[in-house]
Order: structure tokens, then C-alpha cells, then sequence
């Protein structure tokens, strides 16, 4: 973990990190302004986390052929300041006293669409920087970084919200996203602009749809594709239940509430230190289908939270395991992906993962907070940690890459022997 990847590997790093502590700074902060400042129910927090997610995904379709034939480091910076101006809206307007459901909504979809963009153009960004050797390093030290700022930024964000109001925190991750462009621009170095593998000077349906045809054609990515969206949408299903209950219902304090998912999150840096070695000593496959099965069982724990000291011990209890167990899988998984990728598919290829996630944490959170106004959020929590455990099935039970490999090989080899 200590090796140097390079100075504009280091640029890199540093622009992901200042955008990661801003957004976890900012940690649920659209649905505690509608908690708190608009005075806004289960219901509209869950719509407002799902539509901003279904539509920002929607929008964020054509997004991926646009990115795969651009270079990529212009596209991340303009998604960067796009960010960062849809945000500002929002303390802009709450000074003003003009601040609404409706644009919480459209912000939310415009930085939905724009990190969708992001995160296509940074997967192939990623690729181009580093050795294929040394993707698992880079990316164990982004998951690493992403945890340390999950476990610091919640219990800062949310403290800085009892001080100084809701929007705040809104306000710190939009000026870390234009921080993070500026890093990002200061990587240097030229880019070569990629070349069209096709005729057509557009990009077209065929392009659009080729990210999802080249993950439900692969043997081994489409199992992962599957658990990795359904674990993500039924996480995140519940979280704005999670914030309504223990705010709400059960008198959590913000900074509690915050504290709860912030102390857990050393975890996740324990698990990206782990993941290495533990490949090393049993192999990629058996840690990731290992990690992914645990990953799923801890989130049933969260429908028995209750008031006071206890409640809040059992919640870091069980993001604790939650999230140590996403720390190994994360990076040995992101890695994996990676290196299935062909060069020239990389951005459609991870867009179109990155919006069905998204479109699947939409429809999720929306059908959640109708079931939790019917039946309560405590029971739909519940349902949901069900869910979790089921999906473990999905997980490939044996490599299929040392498989495939071998099937490649057998006809070389009966060749040969001939």
C-alpha cells in the first residue's frame, strides 16, 4: 500500500479525496433539509431520494457513448463544476428564503446525471493512469480514502448542522467539487483523444445499449452485476427510513444520528488494508464470494433499533460489520471489473452499471417509502434486511475466469497432443 503511483496518479487521488470528504460532509443532507427545513415526511424523503435518482439515470443514458469517444479529464472537470453550481442553488435560495421540495428535486437529478458521467469518465481515467498491476493498489487506496472520509465527515457534517443549519453542508460539497477540479485538471500530461471504433459520427442506440450487452453477455460479470445493484438498491432503500426513524420517531439527535454511520466506517478503512493480503493468502475469488455473503446479513439488525444508548450501540454494531465487510469486497471487485473491460467499452460499459444501480436505489427507495407508509418504516426496514440475505445467492460460487481460461486452453492443448 505504500509504493508510489506516480504524481499524476497522486493529483488524482487528492481530487477524489477533497470531493469524498465534501459529500460525506454533506452526508444525507438533501433528506435532513427536507427533514428539517421543509418539514417533509417518510414519503417525500424517499421520493425525493428516488426521483432524483430515476431521473438523473435517465438523463444520464446518452451520457456514456458521449463520454467512451471524448477524453476524459475534460468530462470529469465539467461534471465537477456542474455539480458544484446545481449545489450552490440550494443555500443560495435558502438565504433568499426561496428554497422548495421542487428544487431539491431538480438539483438532486442534475447531480445524479452528473456523477454518472463522472464515473464513467474516472473508471477509464483510472485504467489510462495506472498499471494494470497496480489497479488493486489504486483502488484499495480510493476505498480506504472513501471510508476515512465516511467515518470523519458524518459526525462533522452533521454537527456543523445542529450550529448552523441544514444547508451548510450543501454549501461544503459544492466547493469540493470544484476543488477536486482543480485537481483534476492539474494532472497534466496529454490526453489523447479516443478514436471511434465505429462508422457512425454519433453515437447511436447501438451504443447506448452496448454497455449492457457486453455485462449480460459476460459470464463473469453478469452474476456480480446483478448482486452488486440489488445489495446497493436495498442498502439504500432503507437509509432514508433509517434517518426518519431514529430522527424522528425514535429522538436521535442529528449528531447521533450522524455519530451511528460515522464510527462504523473505520471498518471500511480496516477492510481496503485487508483486502490484499487476504487475496494473496486464499485467492480473489474466495475473498470476494466470502466478503459478499457476509456483506448481507448485517442490515436485519437495523429493524431492532431502539431509543437511547443501546439503540445507538446496535446500529454502530451492525454498519460496523456492514461496512468492514465492503471494504475487502469493494476494491477486489472494482478491480475485477476493470480488468474484464476493454479499453474502448470502459465508459459505456460503467455507465450502464452505474445507472441501472442508480434506477434500481430509485425504484427501491420509492416502493420502501410507500411500504413504510404502510406497514411503518421499523417492518420495512425489516423486509429489506430479508432481501439482503437472498441476494447472496446471486454471487458466483466458483471462478469463472480460471474457467473460461481453461476451456480457451483445452482445444490448444488436445491440439498439441494430436
Amino acid at each position: 500500500m505504500g509504493r508510489s503511483l506516480g504524481r499524476r496518479f497522486g493529483w488524482f487521488w487528492a481530487a477524489y479525496a477533497v470531493s469524498a470528504f465534501g459529500t460525506w460532509l454533506a452526508f444525507d443532507a438533501f433528506a435532513l433539509v427536507a427533514i428539517l427545513a421543509l418539514d417533509a415526511g417518510p414519503g417525500e424523503v424517499s421520493v425525493l431520494a428516488a426521483a432524483g435518482l430515476a431521473v438523473g439515470a435517465v438523463v444520464a443514458v446518452p451520457l456514456g457513448p458521449w463520454v467512451e469517444f471524448r477524453r476524459k479529464r475534460p468530462v470529469m472537470i465539467a461534471m465537477d463544476l456542474i455539480r458544484f453550481a446545481a449545489l450552490m442553488s440550494v443555500p443560495a435560495a435558502y438565504v433568499l428564503g426561496w428554497l422548495s421540495f421542487v428544487q431539491l428535486l431538480v438539483v438532486a437529478v442534475v447531480v445524479g446525471a452528473a456523477d454518472i458521467a463522472f464515473t464513467a469518465a474516472s473508471g477509464a481515467c483510472l485504467k489510462a493512469l495506472v498499471r494494470s498491476e497496480d489497479l488493486l493498489v489504486a483502488n484499495g487506496r480510493f476505498e480506504a480514502t472513501a471510508w476515512t472520509a465516511t467515518a470523519l465527515g458524518p459526525p462533522l457534517g452533521t454537527a456543523a448542522i445542529g450550529l448552523v443549519g441544514p444547508v451548510a453542508s450543501v454549501a461544503v460539497n459544492a466547493v469540493s467539487f470544484l476543488l477536486s477540479a482543480v485537481g483534476i485538471g492539474a494532472i497534466g500530461g496529454r490526453e489523447l483523444r479516443p478514436v471511434r471504433t465505429v462508422t457512425s459520427s454519433r453515437p447511436g442506440v447501438g451504443d447506448l445499449l452496448e454497455g449492457w450487452r457486453y455485462i449480460l453477455a459476460s459470464p463473469v460479470l453478469r452474476p456480480l452485476f446483478f448482486n452488486t445493484v440489488l445489495v446497493s438498491g436495498l442498502i439504500m432503500a432503507v437509509s432514508p427510513l433509517l434517518a426518519v426513524l431514529m430522527l424522528g420517531d425514535l429522538g436521535f439527535a442529528p449528531w447521533q444520528y450522524g455519530l451511528a454511520f460515522g464510527v462504523p466506517c473505520v471498518g471500511g478503512l480496516i477492510g481496503s488494508r485487508l483486502a490484499r493480503p487476504f487475496m494473496a493468502r486464499f485467492g480473489r475469488h474466495r475473498v470476494m464470494f466470502t466478503a459478499g455473503v457476509l456483506r448481507a446479513c448485517w442490515s436485519l439488525g437495523l429493524a431492532f433499533v431502539s431509543p437511547g444508548l443501546a439503540g445507538l450501540l446496535l446500529v454502530i454494531v451492525v454498519e460496523l460489520g456492514l461496512i468492514t465487510c465492503m471494504g475487502v469486497f469493494n476494491p477486489l471487485f472494482a478491480t475485477y471489473r476493470l480488468e474484464q473491460l476493454p479499453s474502448d467499452r470502459v465508459a459505456r460499459t460503467l455507465s450502464a452499471w452505474s445507472i441501472s444501480s442508480k434506477a434500481t436505489v430509485a425504484a427501491m427507495t420509492g416502493v420502501w417509502g410507500l411500504l413504510a407508509d404502510l406497514i411503518g418504516p421499523r417492518a420495512a426496514i425489516a423486509i429489506a434486511g430479508l432481501l439482503l440475505v437472498a441476494t447472496s445467492l446471486l454471487l458466483p460460487r466458483h471462478d469463472r475466469t480460471s474457467q473460461l481460461r481453461n476451456a480457451d486452453e483445452a482445444p490448444s492443448e488436445r491440439q498439441s497432443l494430436a
